[in-house]
């Protein structure tokens, strides 16, 4: 008889890159290995539509009344599951009342995955009137309630450890079987520079927006931006490409180098490097700004290139442009990186570990 297991989690399935490659990447290999897994998001879909765009207030504030009345006629529902396992948050604002029905009354195993610095305050502008109904608050006592807690890296794992002892750090993945180039490629002309996210990261674009004017006045490229919404900022050379599952490998193998610019602070040294890793899975050689996770993920020269000011930028992106033979050589290298320590197939028995303790 099959394990049964209860995922929550905030959104709808393939939608969201925290939850496509933190767990719902694992599904098919879990339930191959004897776990009935069941999914519970917050949000459904036409919630999901609707929630990121500007406007729209009564919408998004009936969609998440109904998404409370659900979880909480859920919970009757997850009596017959002896694990739980919660991603991020079982609610998106509101103390953490779900969560302590299911670890103090109900008594249920609850394995707690976080992949950003989620106890400090980070909102989009849609929803910066509402941001303290997030209640930041909560997650400690979600970590201290959890009987296992897994973190995307060691500053989140810092993090827990205050809270929890039984803390497992597993790195946000890429599984290579689909995240690979099409067969056929062509050869770009101008080069293309490339960046891919969401629209509640695009603004770190605005600390490499000066180093790309300048590289602009001395080079011919394109700056493709794949992201569900386009930047609201000018950017030199640029080409918005709107986020499509559907053509998501087509759309970023079209990238000659993959950018990944952050600043430096607490929620960025939260992040989980997975920009960096979906260029570099594709042999994409990866430049990075040189916070948290990143230093882990990339040696400086050998597998890409990290970076700590805006002049470094213009001359890594320069070396870059003007020498295929070092694109291919740090892509190479960076493949072989994500292979070896970043892909689901040398993770997954790490997650089915977590649910047959």
């Amino acid at each position: 008889m099959k394990q049964k297991i209860a995922i929550l989690c905030p959104y709808p399935l393939q939608q969201a890159p925290s939850q496509r490659f933190r767990f719902e990447q694992y599904l098919e290999f879990l339930s191959e290995n004897n776990l009935e897994i069941s999914v519970f998001p917050f949000l459904n879909q036409g919630a999901w539509e609707i929630f990121y765009h500007q406007g729209k207030p009564f919408q998004k504030s009936i969609a998440l009344i109904l998404g409370m009345f659900r979880r909480g006629f859920l919970m009757f529902n997850l009596l017959s599951f002896p694990i739980i396992f919660i991603h991020r948050e079982a609610a998106p604002m509101g103390p953490p009342v779900f969560e302590w029905i299911l670890c103090k009354v109900f008594k249920k195993q609850v394995i707690y995955d976080f992949d950003d610095a989620i106890w400090l305050p980070n909102y989009s502008k849609q929803h910066e009137k509402f941001h303290r109904l997030k209640a930041y608050w909560k997650i400690k006592h979600i970590v201290r309630w959890a009987n296992t807690v897994v973190v995307g890296n060691s500053f989140l794992a810092e993090y827990a450890l205050r809270f929890n002892g039984n803390v497992t750090i597993i790195p946000t993945t890429i599984d290579l079987r689909f995240h690979r180039k099409p067969t056929e490629i062509c050869e770009n002309h101008p080069l293309v520079i490339g960046w891919t996210g969401s629209h509640t990261t695009i603004n770190y674009l605005l600390e490499i927006a000066d180093s790309l004017e300048i590289l602009a006045s001395q080079h011919h490229f394109v700056f493709r931006v794949i992201s569900n919404l386009p930047p609201d900022f000018d950017l030199p050379n640029v080409d918005f490409v709107k986020w499509n599952q559907a053509t998501e490998m087509q759309d970023l193998s079209s990238f000659d180098i993959g950018v990944m610019p952050l600043t430096d602070d607490e929620w960025s040294k939260g992040k989980c490097g997975f920009k960096a890793l979906q260029y570099m899975s594709l042999g994409i050689p990866t430049v990075a700004s040189d916070v948290g996770v990143n230093a882990n993920i990339i040696e400086d020269g050998k597998n890409g290139f990290l970076i700590h000011t805006k002049e470094d930028w213009v001359l890594r992106l320069t070396e870059l442009l003007t020498n295929p033979v070092l694109r291919s050589r740090l892509g190479s290298a960076s493949k072989d990186t994500v292979k070896m320590e970043f892909s689901v197939e040398a993770n997954q028995h790490k997650y089915l570990k977590l649910f047959q303790k």
